[in-house]
């Protein structure tokens, strides 16, 4: 499990087929969780300076390949004990998402990201998402877009501040809400569904 909240920038020194390497202060031992871009990867060597992480197919099939060439957010699982300033997160992709606007405000910039009508279904105005690996709110669902507001604490500890219009972020829906979607769908192919029944699914939750 993971909370959204960044521990450091990792540098990446190769992508070669399945192996991640990155240089990085933090150290991890193999065998480790860690969210990069907030895709849990496995530590599977170490190295002076960092270490080196595996990328199933599946992975790399759900991922934004492009965001792992230079500077990633980097987040160590989380620990029994740890504070949850952020929210739960799985490290666990859903898709992709692409900045196709940028608005500037005195206090905050918005960034509208345009996305998959499944992922979309699973967002909730004021819920929560991870983009690359960030724990943020979800202010509005425009047309086919979510609109997030970056503040400016947020814009200068994180890489938002190199995001362009065009760039594509690996973004994971919360995943209470993809339960429940789960399981309503389920329930909605029987015919004896009503709101006892979703009183008793909510409720073994």
């Amino acid at each position: 499990m993971f909370t959204g909240l960044v521990r450091e920038f990792g540098k990446v020194e190769s992508l070669r087929g399945s192996k991640l390497s990155l240089q990085a202060q933090y150290r991890p031992q193999i065998g480790d969780s860690i969210a990069v871009n907030g895709a849990c990867l496995t530590v599977i060597s170490l190295f002076e300076n960092g270490f080196v992480l595996e990328l199933s197919e599946e992975t790399q099939r759900q991922i934004a390949l492009e965001g792992y060439y230079d500077l990633v957010h980097i987040e160590p699982a989380m620990r029994l004990n740890d504070r949850l300033d952020g929210h739960i997160m799985q490290g666990h992709i859903d898709g992709i998402g692409e900045i196709v606007k940028i608005q500037r405000h005195s206090v905050g910039t918005d960034f509208f990201i345009h996305t998959s009508a499944e992922i979309l279904a699973l967002c909730v105005p004021k819920g929560s998402i991870a983009v690359n690996g960030i724990s943020l709110t979800i202010n509005e669902i425009v047309d086919s877009a979510l609109r997030l507001t970056i503040i400016p604490h947020t814009l200068k500890t994180t890489l938002f501040a190199h995001y362009q219009v065009g760039t594509r972020l690996n973004l994971e829906t919360d995943c209470l809400v993809r339960i429940v979607r789960h399981f309503l769908s389920q329930k909605a192919q029987d015919s004896t569904l009503s709101w006892e029944s979703v009183d008793r699914i909510l409720g073994s939750y």
